[in-house]
């Protein structure tokens, strides 16, 4: 077996949602796909009760970086403190991300362009060039920006380049 292997690929762990979410997500972002999948069989079955034959993990590409998903029960739940970023080049393809990511998620959006999805994982749907900006060695620029991000929740890129513009 050659096949290459990503050095660190992320694992998200569901209750029962895995198969349906990286399904959602391969739906969402270009040059994605749905994997392998695994299924829980009869050992360990007194340690997670869960059934055989329901799946275990299912591997699927976004936008070609590898994920795993896995149905491990509901003993953990995602939290902001980890979050996938999607880098978007204009308004348009921002505006795609958000609606997709946030169908059925969590109403109350954070701000500066965070969202949660309907599984409760956090995403930041921001332009590519926001770092860029935050960044402007001038502190008036960066401070402007930074204001006008502050006051969003789906950022609005021509209201952050008239910030950084002035």
């Amino acid at each position: 077996m050659n096949t290459k292997i990503q050095k660190i690929t992320p694992n998200l762990w569901f209750d029962t949602q895995a198969e349906e979410a990286a399904e959602l997500y391969a739906s969402i972002f270009n040059n994605s796909k749905i994997g392998r999948m695994t299924c829980y069989g009869k050992e360990g079955h007194d340690i997670h009760g869960i059934p055989e034959g329901t799946v275990m993990t299912v591997e699927f590409q976004l936008d070609g970086q590898e994920f795993v998903a896995l149905n491990g029960g509901p003993l953990f739940k995602f939290t902001e403190a980890i979050s996938f970023i999607v880098h978007c080049e204009n308004q348009d393809e921002l505006d795609y991300y958000w609606e997709k990511l946030s169908k059925d998620g969590d109403e109350n959006a954070q701000n500066c362009g965070w969202l949660k999805d309907k599984f409760g994982v956090s995403w930041q749907i921001i332009p590519s060039t926001l770092s860029e900006m935050v960044s402007d060695p001038n502190p008036e620029k960066s401070e402007s920006v930074m204001k006008a991000m502050l006051q969003m929740k789906k950022i609005d890129i021509k209201t952050l380049i008239e910030a950084y513009e002035g």
